[in-house]
């Protein structure tokens, strides 16, 4: 079991290494064995496991999107590895200039540590859109 504490410092660690664009360093905050899921992912949702999920991050590298997350919330759920994360992004598209502000929320398993399980609730559209004239 992972303390609240612990997990709390996980979360923000991510989501700060998201803004921060420090995609090298994701991977460690996940269990070996992790799946995140994106079922609201465009055009179809997305399952990723173990080391795809580190490729992923390295390939986030030089994603033209700039993020600030603000208004953090983290709830404990009645399973003491169940934490539920809401929290904006605001993004900014850095070739098109382009700004747009979008919720997300996580349902996220962390244990000893780890994140070994999260499902990840974002607009991608509004990033699409970032991205794009």
């Amino acid at each position: 079991m992972t303390e609240p504490t612990v997990a709390h410092d996980v979360i923000h660690r991510l989501i700060n290494g998201i803004v921060d664009q420090q995609w090298h360093t994701l991977g460690e905050l996940y269990a070996d064995d992790a799946v995140v899921t994106h079922p609201f992912a465009v055009p179809e949702p997305t399952r990723t496991e173990g080391a795809a999920l580190r490729k992923r991050f390295t390939e986030s590298a030089g994603m033209p999107l700039k993020l600030t997350a603000s208004n953090i919330v983290i709830h404990q759920t009645a399973d003491p590895e169940v934490f539920v994360v809401e929290y904006d992004y605001h993004v900014v598209g850095t070739k098109t200039g382009r700004e747009l502000d979008t919720a997300n929320i996580l349902v996220m398993h962390i244990r000893d540590g780890k994140i070994v399980s999260s499902r990840d609730y974002h607009n991608h559209g509004v990033f699409a859109a970032a991205v794009t004239k």
